[in-house]
């Protein structure tokens, strides 16, 4: 257990802005203020809720859920296009300001961050005050609401910064974590989405209190690697340091072919492979993709490349294809034949465990 760095316990933050797109559209929009608000598809369509404000979320609706569920749930709700370059550039702000108390600084999403404070020269000795300013600079600097967790390690800092929502500040100190702890169910561990929580509830696990009656092995025997991970949770046991990251831009996956690729039908394979490909290096870096761009080179050397950007992130090969079709079906590739494919995504964010989670289970079962 590496809950200390030469002798002092380690300081840890999780902060986390408070229905960030939606907040964003309200502090931009005075008349949407206290009234529901849904960032994301239409409700018509396809796309799926980007972000929903706290008035809307009194009403069941949540993030990921599809568009159309979201307006029956909330009728009078008020649905609003994602504005991602805004929301990138509002970002770039309060990571600037994270950075100002911190030098290790590991971003999560566009909204989302750990700090370890444990030897920061910055500022204030203690990490509760350090939180607690970072909230009112965000709040005074950029008119938005934000909540924060303080704690000795990552799982801890976040759980704290879930139980201090919305809008507020939570410390769990070394001698709470069993108090805070053994109340929870399992779903308070990262990752376990209600597939996990299913198989847990069937070996007798409903909360972190049974997990800790589990021995290890047991653990491991039924839930492989995870299982190990179960255990130190539940125990409220992190060693994950805080990985300071660059941003990434862009992911993508191309092929030049032995063939000219010509039939529809064989164009139409090899794009669902590319976007197979890419899905998986998304999944694998835990990311999501707002814009797919399709690039092809031709016979004759003639290049060009289409771009579309979604209302909702894109995360697996059955939420991308249809995109890369349509990219696909605007161009000559029905007529003319191409010697390269290629296909990337770009305006990425970092990716939750539990969506991940079940876009993986999602995958296995299609």
């Amino acid at each position: 257990m590496k809950q200390d760095t030469g002798g002092q316990s380690r300081k840890i933050i999780h902060v986390d802005m408070d229905a960030f797109y939606a907040s964003v559209e309200q502090r931009d929009n005075p008349e949407l203020v206290g009234r529901p608000v849904v960032v994301g598809g239409k409700p018509g369509g396809r796309g799926v809720v980007a972000a929903a404000s706290y008035e809307a979320r009194k009403f069941g609706v949540r993030s990921a859920m599809p568009a159309g569920l979201a307006a029956s749930r909330c009728p009078h709700a008020i649905f609003i296009h994602p504005r991602i370059q805004v929301y990138r550039r509002i970002s770039r702000a309060i990571f600037g300001i994270l950075r100002e108390y911190s030098d290790k600084v590991e971003p999560l999403a566009l909204d989302e961050a750990y700090l370890d404070v444990t030897d920061s020269r910055f500022i204030h000795r203690f990490a509760t005050s350090t939180a607690k300013e970072i909230r009112e600079r965000i709040a005074r600097d950029l008119g938005l609401p934000s909540s924060a967790g303080v704690s000795q390690n990552k799982f801890l800092a976040k759980l704290a910064s879930q139980m201090a929502k919305p809008n507020g500040l939570f410390v769990i100190q070394p001698h709470e974590v069993d108090l805070v702890l053994l109340k929870l169910t399992v779903r308070a561990i990262p990752g376990v989405g209600q597939k996990t929580e299913e198989k847990l509830l069937e070996k007798g696990i409903h909360t972190l209190k049974d997990l800790r009656s589990r021995d290890r092995s047991f653990l491991i025997e039924h839930f492989g690697r995870q299982g190990a991970r179960f255990y130190d949770l539940s125990r409220g046991i992190d060693d994950r340091e805080v990985q300071p990251t660059r941003e990434r831009k862009s992911l993508g996956a191309e092929r030049t072919y032995s063939h000219d690729v010509s039939e529809w039908s064989e164009i139409q394979e090899r794009l669902m492979i590319l976007s197979e490909e890419v899905a998986s290096r998304l999944r694998r870096v835990g990311m999501s993709a707002f814009t797919i761009t399709l690039k092809v080179t031709f016979f004759d050397f003639q290049k060009l490349t289409r771009a579309k950007t979604s209302d909702s992130p894109l995360n697996s090969a059955e939420e991308i294809f249809p995109l890369v079709i349509d990219l696909a079906k605007s161009t000559e590739l029905t007529r003319k034949p191409a010697r390269l494919l290629g296909i990337s995504t770009s305006h990425l964010f970092p990716c939750s465990e539990e969506k991940l989670e079940n876009i993986v289970q999602l995958e296995l079962f299609s």
